[in-house]
C-alpha cells in the first residue's frame, strides 16, 4: 500500500484524491493546507484522517510514502525538493517547475536521496498516447502535427469583472503556456523529442498574463504546430498528418475518441475506451516506479524536453516570473 499525502485542495486535488482512491493499492492518507478550515472540509469530503497545517511536520510524517503537489507553479521546486529530502517520492502537477534550472533541482533531489521524482501529466499515461503512438507508422512518414488545447478557464469571467484569482496571476509563474500549453508541449516531446528550433508567440491581458499562445516547432523533415489558450474554447482536434493519413485525437487532457482518417477519406476509430477518471493511468505509472525503485525514469525525460521548450518559448516572448529574478 502506497499512502499519499495531498498538497493543496482545489479541483484538481479533488480529482487527483478521488484518482487515488480508485487505484488498487494506493490510498489518501493526509492532506496539507494552509488553513485548517479548508484542510478541515477536504479531509471530510475524502474520508482523510489526518490534515497538516505545517509542511514540514506533514512531509516527515512517517504515516506518508508519497507526496501529492497540486500547489501553485511557483512552489513546486521547493516543496518538492523537501518532501524529496525528507525521503518522500514526489507526483508533481503540471508545470512540475518554473524553469529547467528548478527542475535540475528537483532531479537532483530524486537523484540523492534514491526517490521517485515524476510530473503528473495525464495525455502521456493515458492509454489513448500509446494508441496514438503505435498507429503513427500505419499513416506514412509524419510530415506535420498540430497538437492543441485551448480551454476557456472557469476563472476569466472573474477575470473580466476585476477578480483576479491565482490562475490569472503572474506572480504565482502562471502563464497560459504554464497551465495549457504544458500539456501539448509535454505531449510533442512524447512524441517527437526535441525541435530543431522553436518560434514562439503569446497574447497578454492586461496585468501581464499570457492568455495564449503558438508554437512553431521544426524537426528537420516534419514541422509541428502548438496552439494553446486560457480564454477561448477550440471546437478542433490535434492531429498528425502522414503522407497517407491523419491520427486525431479529440481532447488532449481527457479525450474520448481517437480516429484514423486514410487519404481516401475512409475513417477508422481506433477503439480507445475513455475511464472514469484518466488520472487514474498516471498514478499507476508513479506507483510501478516506486515499485521498481527506477528514479532514472524516461518520464523525467519528457519533462526536461518539455522545461527546455518553454524556457525558450518565454525567453521570446519575454514571459519572466518573479522567482525567477535575480536567479
Amino acid at each position: 500500500m502506497i499512502r499519499f499525502g495531498i498538497v493543496g485542495t482545489n479541483f484538481v486535488s479533488d480529482w487527483m484524491t478521488e484518482a487515488i482512491g480508485m487505484t488498487e493499492g494506493a490510498v489518501a492518507a493526509a492532506v496539507y493546507s494552509r488553513k485548517e478550515e479548508t484542510g478541515k472540509a477536504f479531509a471530510a469530503k475524502h474520508g482523510i484522517d489526518r490534515i497538516f497545517t505545517d509542511f514540514e511536520e506533514f512531509i516527515h510524517w512517517d504515516g506518508i510514502d508519497a507526496v501529492y503537489i497540486a500547489s501553485p507553479n511557483f512552489a513546486h521546486c521547493r516543496q518538492a525538493v523537501a518532501a524529496m529530502n525528507s525521503g518522500k517520492h514526489v507526483l508533481c502537477e503540471k508545470a512540475i517547475a518554473t524553469n529547467s534550472g528548478e527542475f535540475e533541482k528537483m532531479r537532483e533531489a530524486a537523484r540523492n536521496n534514491r526517490v521517485i521524482l515524476m510530473e503528473a501529466m495525464r495525455p502521456v499515461h493515458d492509454p489513448s498516447c500509446r494508441i496514438l503512438m503505435d498507429s503513427m507508422n500505419t499513416i506514412g512518414p509524419v510530415r506535420r502535427a498540430c497538437i492543441e488545447y485551448c480551454q476557456y478557464s472557469s476563472r476569466y469571467d472573474k477575470f473580466k469583472e476585476g477578480v483576479i484569482l491565482n490562475a490569472f496571476n503572474p506572480e504565482y509563474s502562471n502563464a497560459a503556456i504554464m497551465d495549457i500549453g504544458v500539456y501539448c508541449i509535454h505531449y510533442c516531446a512524447r512524441l517527437f523529442g526535441m525541435p530543431d528550433r522553436i518560434h514562439a508567440e503569446s497574447s497578454f491581458l492586461h496585468n501581464g498574463m499570457e492568455g495564449c499562445g503558438i508554437l512553431l516547432m521544426n524537426y528537420g523533415q516534419m514541422q509541428v504546430e502548438i496552439v494553446y489558450s486560457k480564454i477561448t474554447e477550440s471546437a478542433f482536434p490535434s492531429v498528425i498528418q502522414g503522407e497517407n493519413g491523419t491520427l486525431t485525437i479529440d481532447r488532449l487532457s481527457k479525450p474520448t475518441k481517437v480516429m484514423k482518417i486514410a487519404r481516401d477519406g475512409v475513417q477508422t476509430d481506433l477503439g480507445y475506451l475513455p475511464s472514469e477518471n484518466n488520472m487514474v493511468h498516471e498514478v499507476m505509472d508513479f506507483m510501478e516506479l516506486i515499485r521498481r525503485g527506477e528514479w532514472n525514469h524516461e518520464y523525467l525525460k519528457y519533462s526536461e524536453i518539455t522545461m527546455k521548450i518553454m524556457d525558450e518559448a518565454r525567453r521570446q516572448t519575454g514571459i519572466v516570473f518573479p522567482v525567477e529574478k535575480g536567479l
